[in-house]
């Protein structure tokens, strides 16, 4: 096989490639064997089937297979044996197979850029001491109370007010027409501000059981109909009103955090202080990073900045479903959302090249006795068993990734040490 790389760019590579006509040959040759072994026509019996035959039927599936895998596997070798580190997958070109002919074509693809990263000490930095208020832990206690209460049927009146949780039929219409998704019956809302789409319609306040009232809203960004405005027409069914449990130590109890009240808020604030702790050193990181950024261009490949935006929207998908919403059930424009977090996305992708690179500038690495202490911390902090966690990072590949958190994280402390107060 014939391989010649060209440079097209600093993230871009063009390779020509020639496979030798007895490979393509032989590649031919294996796939009709295959096929003479399964494929059943009239008149032979299964696996005698003459070639000739057999190319008449089915020449152009062949060809259009031994194609595609003489692109992948030549095209694997290429890279490998090259040392081109692509990153996405392959743009190929010219790919036509010719009897008794070599085989070539060209694979335009994108590689990590090599980065030589430069003024990284004494970036400037504003550090952030994290400090945990009484008014938080008090804050936390009553979303706890708020989690635990029970919506009950309001009885003593029969009219909607802030607060209240109203079940009502709705029906909506955009420019006068109905539309998918648009109505329901005996649908539970928050007599609240916030956005219609969410459950939110503070205009039902002052609305009596059986009455009807119009509320128009548009739709917020994000939502797939973004920008436009429906009229819904409300019915009201129905009231309910949430009441919550006393905050004593009987909730401290049902809610796990200690047999007192005086024990849960211990618990919420240790909580509170290790993730005060940790959006510090993320806010310290984000402005390392940019400083970095602004000293260090370079070109960054599309393929790294979209898995970096598909994990992002994975993420923010777990997060809605961990919190119990159905992200379906919004109705998302996704396009949209990817539109929204590539520059996020790009920035992440660009820190992270820049990060790898220090670390190997200034020999950074991480002994396994280092990954082993992460992982006892990963199964402290989240209250799992240490065998549970260690098995899930049995695998080379996860053990690999959690070591490679661990260096950023220790090429992130050497900038941060290296740092200038910047108030």
């Amino acid at each position: 096989m014939k391989v010649h790389v060209e440079t097209l760019s600093p993230i871009e590579r063009k390779l020509s490639i020639e496979v030798e006509p007895d490979q393509v040959t032989a590649e031919l040759g294996r796939a009709y064997h295959a096929l003479g072994e399964r494929v059943r026509l009239p008149g032979f019996r299964q696996g005698k089937v003459p070639r000739r035959i057999l190319e008449q039927r089915f020449r152009g599936e062949v060809e259009d297979d031994v194609t595609r895998r003489l692109v992948e596997r030549s095209y694997l070798s290429a890279i490998a044996e090259n040392g081109v580190e692509a990153v996405g997958e392959p743009q190929v070109t010219g790919a036509r197979l010719v009897l008794d002919a070599p085989f070539s074509f060209q694979a335009t693809v994108e590689v990590r850029p090599e980065i030589a990263p430069k003024d990284y000490q004494g970036l400037p930095l504003r550090r952030v001491t994290p400090k945990v208020e009484e008014a938080q832990v008090e804050k936390r206690l009553e979303e706890i109370r708020q989690r635990l209460g029970r919506l009950e049927p309001v009885e003593d009146r029969k009219t909607a007010q802030l607060g209240d949780f109203a079940v009502v039929d709705y029906q909506g219409t955009v420019d006068g027409q109905p539309f998918e998704g648009g109505s329901g019956e005996a649908v539970t809302v928050e007599v609240a501000a916030g956005e219609v789409s969410a459950g939110n319609v503070e205009a039902l306040a002052g609305l009596s059981l059986g009455e009807n009232r119009e509320v128009s809203a548009t739709f917020p960004q994000g939502h797939s109909r973004a920008g436009q405005t429906a009229t819904f027409r409300f019915t009201l069914k129905g009231l309910k009103r949430r009441v919550v449990p006393p905050l004593d130590d009987e909730l401290a109890r049902e809610v796990g955090g200690g047999p007192t009240l005086d024990a849960l808020r211990t618990r919420i604030r240790t909580e509170l202080d290790t993730a005060a702790k940790s959006e510090a050193a993320r806010g310290e990181r984000d402005q390392l990073v940019k400083a970095l950024i602004e000293r260090n261009p370079f070109p960054v490949p599309k393929a790294m900045v979209e898995r970096g935006v598909e994990a992002m929207l994975e993420g923010a998908l777990r997060s809605l479903a961990r919190g119990g919403v159905d992200p379906r059930a919004l109705n998302l424009d996704f396009e949209a959302l990817r539109g929204e977090m590539r520059p996020r996305a790009e920035t992440e992708v660009r820190g992270a090249l820049l990060l790898e690179a220090i670390a190997q500038a200034e020999g950074l690495s991480v002994q396994p006795a280092e990954v082993d202490a992460r992982i006892e911390q990963l199964a402290k902090e989240s209250e799992q068993p240490i065998s549970q966690v260690r098995k899930a990072f049995k695998e080379p590949s996860q053990r690999r990734g959690l070591e490679l958190r661990v260096r950023e994280e220790k090429t992130v402390e050497f900038l941060r040490s290296r740092a200038k107060d910047d108030q």
